[in-house]
């Protein structure tokens, strides 16, 4: 009996510590960036979260544009690479995180036209 018991603790132990990792990922939280658009440019924000069972949720809000909680439709994250997309908008946005998760380095893509934008912790 004292096995089941010490066999049951470690389960739940394990799976304690499996949905604190699961949220503590470097990609949660606010990021904030500008896009150049030739004609000038656009603030973005994107707001990332993530569920203990590990599922992604994530956002983006244009200011410049009044617009805010746009959902975002997909969302991975493996270090460093960061991807999501927005499908209504055919938008999509790829990019890498530095060492010190407090800039993403990507590309933002829409209508065609692939523009650079860095993210940077808000």
């Amino acid at each position: 009996m004292n096995m089941y018991k010490t066999l049951r603790f470690g389960f739940l132990a394990a799976l304690v510590t499996f949905s604190a990792v699961a949220s503590d990922s470097p990609a949660i939280g606010d990021w904030e960036g500008k896009l150049d658009t030739g004609s000038g440019s656009l603030r973005v924000v994107v707001h990332i979260s993530q569920s203990p069972e590990g599922k992604w949720t994530a956002s983006l809000d244009s200011p410049d544009q009044a617009a805010a909680g746009i959902p975002i439709d997909k969302l991975t994250y493996k270090e460093p690479d960061l991807h999501f997309a927005i499908e209504p908008l055919e938008s999509s946005f790829d990019g890498k995180m530095n060492h010190e998760h407090t800039e993403i380095t990507g590309e933002w893509k829409q209508s065609g036209l692939s523009l650079p934008l860095l993210l940077k912790r808000h």
